[in-house]
């Protein structure tokens, strides 16, 4: 909760009212408490009006990103191994790779992203983001959620709280992750796991690809589904009046739009990559990285609102120059195609694709040829959706060891996505027990990485 919640709790009031449960009493709120005696009402019933009332409840109107694709690179993309590179420090510390030149004059990249050179005009690269988390599990957390890691809360993914705001579209689920829920923080938290995300069961990569539960079973036909559709509806209603629920509304929830995916020719279509032509699928690359995100293009173009898809491992302890050689090429093609091509459809301006890790790596190369955890600088990419184009924020030093400008921490960098979504960072989510939770705890917008 940001710094109006803490002092609460710490006692403090500007009235002077009498202190305890976390707030300042009022004679107000004394008054409240012997009038909803007379109603029946216990004292925790008062508690929980009172947190209604003070939550604060901002609508979510649409804004300049319509969508986004979250692009995650799991393990701890190195900076200096791609978009942050240090052609001009002792070699301990520039690695054994080399740089390029991108379209952007004085930015460079990874000798590994020709194409993604070739685009710099098009992405605001982030050099300056920070946090404490060494952990993989941490770092991930913080990256996919917004918050720091608590041992009382699981907070919800970026991806949930879009599917929460905004609901599905089109028919297809608000929140869809490429080929499957990637880790544990990318789920729907302390909010109804009726907006957790859709995994597809299978990699679009794969041979006769075909997305989990999407098809009619064989032998039903479409007059035999909608028979059993109607008699699940009657189900339900039945068994909501005997017991409420969260697991019955969320089960609900997913069985309405499960049906309304296989119903769907629309729905069906946005997951069917044999509809793209070849030289299409050629272009992003007929492996994990392209085909991903040619089917996260496909599937913002249809109505999706949150795509978030994974790819490689970068946890490059030892012989960090052989991983990136053989993960890197994939990746560069994709990615570039991805962008050109949301760009040339007129997607990109309402498209957020933020290409994310959980950390960064340590400033030397160490005895076996690697980088270690180092989450105090790293680099992330953001494009589309309402962001500058061909921006270099923020600024590490010579040797990546420390952020030399602006520094960007994790509740800025959410509360400005939010920003470019419709989403107002501090609005109240409601966790278990009533208790109204920001949505970002204490972030600002950063204008600087708006266009």
């Amino acid at each position: 909760m940001r710094r109006r919640n803490k002092s609460r709790s710490q006692g403090q009031s500007a009235r002077g009212g009498c202190h305890g449960f976390g707030r300042a009493w009022s004679r107000r709120d004394f008054m409240m408490v012997g009038m909803v005696g007379g109603l029946g009402l216990t004292l925790g019933d008062f508690f929980r009006l009172r947190a209604f009332a003070d939550q604060k409840d901002y609508a979510s109107v649409e804004g300049p990103a319509k969508s986004v694709i979250q692009i995650f690179l799991p393990g701890g993309l190195a900076a200096q191994e791609s978009f942050d590179p240090k052609p001009y420090s002792p070699v301990e510390y520039r690695g054994p790779l080399g740089s390029i030149a991108t379209n952007v004059t004085g930015v460079r990249f990874s000798e590994f992203l020709p194409q993604t050179a070739k685009i710099a005009d098009k992405l605001t690269v982030v050099r300056s983001m920070t946090h404490n988390e060494a952990a993989h599990e941490r770092g991930t957390h913080t990256m996919f959620t917004g918050y720091r890691p608590s041992p009382a809360l699981q907070y919800p993914s970026l991806g949930s709280v879009v599917a929460h705001e905004f609901g599905p579209r089109k028919d297809l689920p608000p929140y869809i992750c490429i080929p499957n829920v990637p880790n544990e923080f990318a789920g729907s938290g302390y909010l109804s796991s009726a907006y957790g995300p859709f995994g597809l069961g299978s990699d679009p990569a794969s041979k006769g690809f075909r997305v989990r539960d999407l098809s009619l079973p064989e032998g039903v036909t479409e007059e035999r589904f909608k028979r059993r559709q109607g008699l699940l509806d009657a189900i339900d209603g039945h068994f909501r009046e005997v017991e409420e629920s969260d697991e019955l509304d969320s089960m609900d929830t997913f069985y309405q739009r499960a049906y309304s995916l296989i119903a769907s020719p629309h729905a069906r279509a946005a997951f069917d990559l044999a509809k793209e032509p070849d030289k299409v699928r050629d272009r992003y690359g007929r492996d994990a990285a392209g085909q991903r995100m040619l089917l996260a293009r496909r599937l913002v173009e249809s109505g999706a609102r949150f795509v978030s898809m994974n790819y490689g491992g970068w946890d490059h302890h030892d012989n960090i120059a052989d991983g990136v050689r053989r993960q890197l090429p994939p990746f560069d093609r994709a990615y570039a195609t991805l962008i050109r091509d949301l760009d040339e459809r007129g997607l990109l301006d309402s498209t957020l694709v933020m290409l994310t890790t959980e950390f960064g790596r340590t400033p030397k190369i160490n005895s076996t040829g690697g980088r270690d955890h180092y989450p105090k600088v790293f680099s992330i990419v953001l494009a589309g959706g309402g962001i500058r184009r061909g921006h270099v924020y923020g600024t590490s030093n010579a040797t990546s060891s420390e952020v030399e400008e602006d520094p960007l921490a994790i509740e800025d960098l959410a509360t400005t996505i939010y920003r470019q979504l419709g989403i107002v960072a501090d609005k109240e989510l409601m966790a278990p027990g009533n208790r109204p939770i920001e949505i970002v705890d204490g972030g600002s917008v950063v204008k600087e990485l708006l266009a």
